[in-house]
C-alpha cells in the first residue's frame, strides 16, 4: 500500500474511533492504544493515575515492540475494521 494512501486509511481509522461514543471492549482499547503510539512514533510512557492501568498500557506497547510504523498503521486499521464489521 502506497504511505499516502496508508496515511489518509489510518487517519480516517483514528477519526472513526474518535467519533464512535459507545463502549469499547479493554483488550480492543489497549491494542489500539499500542498500535497508534506506534504508528505515530509517540515514545512517552503511560500517563494513567492508575498504576495497573499503566501496567496494561506497557505491556500492550512492549507486545508491538518488534512493529514497523507501517504494520502499525496497518494493524490498527484492521482492527477498527473488524471492530466495527462484528459489532452489534
Amino acid at each position: 500500500m502506497e504511505n499516502d494512501a496508508l496515511d489518509k486509511e489510518f487517519l480516517e481509522a483514528v477519526e472513526r474511533i474518535n467519533n464512535y461514543h459507545g463502549p469499547f471492549p479493554a483488550d480492543t482499547l489497549l491494542r489500539l492504544y499500542a498500535y497508534y503510539k506506534k504508528a505515530t512514533n509517540n515514545k512517552e510512557h503511560p500517563s494513567s493515575k492508575t498504576p495497573l492501568i499503566n501496567a496494561f498500557k506497557a505491556n500492550a506497547l512492549f507486545q508491538t515492540r518488534k512493529m514497523t510504523t507501517e504494520d502499525a498503521k496497518k494493524a490498527y486499521i484492521e482492527t477498527v475494521n473488524n471492530y466495527f464489521l462484528y459489532k452489534k
